[in-house]
């Protein structure tokens, strides 16, 4: 490899070589230029101070496209021997075994997981020190189609029903087609638990509108109905993170919002990109959401009053 190749950025105490810095790995998609690596690293350098406090102690999958797009796509669990000592692993259990999850704590990690083309990463919803304890419920309100319409209306029943079960929660764009709704807890509940909560949350919302909202896993039973999905809330599911690119012509951003912007008519699933991702990550919108964690139950005895 040549040097015109290679380029060196400093992060912190540490250099981080990138390979290949032009090498487009994300197409425009009309609109947008395309992507380059060293784009992708400028981003994540922009966006650090915002996505790291969400990231910091969480094991890490990466989505990764070493020749871009239209080349083949991988999902890696297990870190590699040949990345830098100085990157974070966890040790983790899993059935038959371990896998050596990659941590990001730092910004040089971040830019170095960029580097390798890997420009989505999703997170584990509990931290290293309690890998079986989720510190987040997640709710995904994956629409049928391209109907932005019908997540926006879904939104809104799922916060007044999590309201009404006093749990505070945050909204974000996932880049793609949907919504998550992500509900800070206190970390003293095990999955089991969790997810059971999450799908009673599900299944009660399903029930009052079951003409628009559906709990079925298989999409032949969904027919046009949205579906709110809880199964992330399991040990070693993991989601896609915030401010993480995702890798779809134009490179559209992972995206936490307000609850108030949800009433923003030119608000999509994709409506932020690389280009102007920083400017809504300086507003932190979930700057106080995400401090107010709870425990589940008081919340269940609320719900289990609700279905009667």
């Amino acid at each position: 490899m040549s040097a015109d190749d290679r380029r060196t950025v400093r992060a912190g105490r540490r250099t981080v070589e990138l390979h290949r810095p032009d090498k487009v790995l994300i197409p425009g998609d009309g609109t947008a230029r395309d992507v380059t690596k060293a784009d992708l690293v400028a981003h994540y350098r922009s966006v650090a101070p915002y996505v790291l406090p969400h990231l910091r102690g969480r094991p890490l999958m990466l989505e990764r496209y070493p020749d871009g797009l239209d080349g083949p796509r991988f999902m890696q669990k297990n870190t590699p021997d040949h990345y830098p000592e100085w990157i974070t692993r966890a040790e983790l259990a899993k059935e038959g075994g371990t896998v050596r999850h990659t941590v990001c704590g730092d910004t040089a990690t971040l830019l170095y997981l960029a580097d390798q083309a890997a420009p989505t990463l999703h997170r584990w919803l509990s931290r290293t020190d309690h890998p079986d304890r989720p510190d987040l419920m997640v709710f995904d309100l994956d629409p049928a189609g391209d109907d932005f319409a019908a997540v926006r209306e879904a939104a809104g029943l799922l916060r007044a029903l999590l309201d009404q079960l006093g749990l505070p929660s945050a909204l974000m764009t996932t880049g793609s087609r949907g919504l998550h709704a992500v509900v800070p807890l206190n970390g003293r509940h095990g999955f089991d638990e969790v997810r059971e909560f999450a799908r009673d949350v599900a299944d009660t919302l399903a029930a009052a509108h079951p003409d628009r909202l559906t709990t079925a896993a298989r999409k032949k039973d969904r027919g046009d109905r949205l579906y709110l999905d809880v199964q992330r809330n399991a040990y070693a599911q993991t989601a896609v993170a915030p401010y993480t690119v995702r890798a779809r012509p134009g490179a559209p951003v992972a995206m936490p919002i307000t609850w108030e912007q949800l009433d923003d008519p030119g608000l999509h699933a994709r409506r932020w990109t690389i280009a102007d991702a920083a400017d809504q990550a300086r507003t932190r919108p979930w700057s106080a959401i995400m401090r107010r964690r709870r425990a589940l139950g008081p919340a269940r005895r609320r719900l289990s009053e609700l279905r009667g």
